[in-house]
C-alpha cells in the first residue's frame, strides 16, 4: 500500500490514527472469553483493510495452530496457506503471510523427538481461487499418532472461504479431519480439543487465497484491465530492503 519498498518501521505508522471503540472485539472487556490475538484476530484486521481499500484479495487468513502433547510434553506448529492474488500479481502457494512468518519443524526433528510420522505434506492443488490473476495454494498436511495424545486446533476459513476481489473467485475453505485407526473420520471444525490414540491421522487442509479480477482476461491481464486509473500503482523495487536483495544476490 506504501508504493515501494521500505521496511517496517515506527514511522510508516506516524500519519495513521487508530480509533479503536471499547468493548469491541479489538478491545475486549476484563472478562471477556478472548484467545489467539496475535494469531488469528490480527488476520481478521488484515482483510478488512485491504478490502476497504481493494488492496488484493484475500489470503487464507489464519495461521492454522496446531498442537499435541501429554503431561510430559507439548508441540506447536503452525501451517501455511494460500495468499491473495493482486491487481498484477498471482497469489504465493504454501506461505504465511501478512502478520506471520514462522518456520515449521524439519520432519526428521519432528518424528525423531516426538511421538508422531509426519504422512504428507504438499501444496493442494487448486484450492486458491481463479481470476485474471489467480490465489496461491492451501497445503495438505497429515500426522499420524503413535501415542495417547490431547491434539487441539485453533483455525480460521473453515466457513467462510477467503473473498476474491474485482470479479476473482474466493479461495477454497480449510478443512480439519480426524481418521480414526478404525476409519471412521471425524470433522473436528476449525476449533476444538480431542483425545488421539496411536494410529489416529489428522489431516489438514488449509485455505487458499481468493482471486483477482475476471477469469475472462486471461492469465496475464494488466492493472489497467482490473483497477480504476486513480488506482494504479507500480511497485518500486527502492529502498534498503531492495538494495540489501541486490547485495545478496550479487554475491
Amino acid at each position: 500500500m506504501v508504493g515501494h519498498d521500505v521496511p517496517l518501521n515506527q514511522g510508516c505508522l506516524k500519519p495513521v490514527k487508530i480509533t479503536i471503540p471499547s468493548a469491541c472485539v479489538l478491545d475486549p472487556s476484563d472478562d471477556a472469553a478472548v484467545i489467539g490475538g496475535n494469531v488469528l484476530t490480527c488476520q481478521r484486521v488484515v482483510d478488512t483493510v485491504f478490502k476497504a481499500f481493494e488492496t488484493c484479495a484475500a489470503s487464507q487468513g489464519c495461521m492454522n495452530n496446531t498442537t499435541f502433547g501429554n503431561e510430559s510434553f507439548g508441540y506447536y506448529e503452525t501451517v501455511a496457506g494460500g495468499s491473495g492474488a493482486g491487481p498484477y500479481w498471482h497469489g504465493r502457494s504454501g506461505v504465511h503471510t501478512h502478520m506471520t512468518n514462522t518456520r515449521i519443524t524439519d520432519p526428521e526433528i519432528l518424528e525423531r523427538r516426538y511421538p508422531v510420522i509426519l504422512k504428507s505434506f504438499h501444496l493442494n492443488k487448486g484450492t486458491g481461487g481463479e481470476g485474471t490473476y489467480h490465489g496461491g495454494d492451501g497445503v495438505v498436511r497429515e500426522i499420524v499418532f503413535r501415542a495417547p495424545l490431547i491434539f487441539s486446533i485453533l483455525s480460521e476459513r473453515r466457513v467462510f472461504q477467503p473473498y476474491g476481489l474485482r470479479g476473482g473467485m474466493p479461495g477454497a475453505r480449510g478443512e480439519n479431519l480426524i481418521i480414526r485407526a478404525s476409519g471412521q473420520v471425524q470433522d473436528i471444525g476449525g476449533k476444538a480439543s480431542i483425545d488421539v490414540l496411536p494410529g489416529d491421522k489428522f489431516v489438514l487442509h488449509t485455505p487458499g487465497g481468493g482471486g483477482y479480477g475476471p477469469k475472462n482476461r486471461g492469465s496475464h491481464g494488466n492493472e489497467e484491465d482490473t483497477l480504476p486509473p486513480a488506482k494504479i500503482a507500480k511497485h518500486i523495487q527502492r529502498g534498503s530492503v531492495a538494495e540489501y536483495k541486490q547485495l545478496q544476490e550479487s554475491a
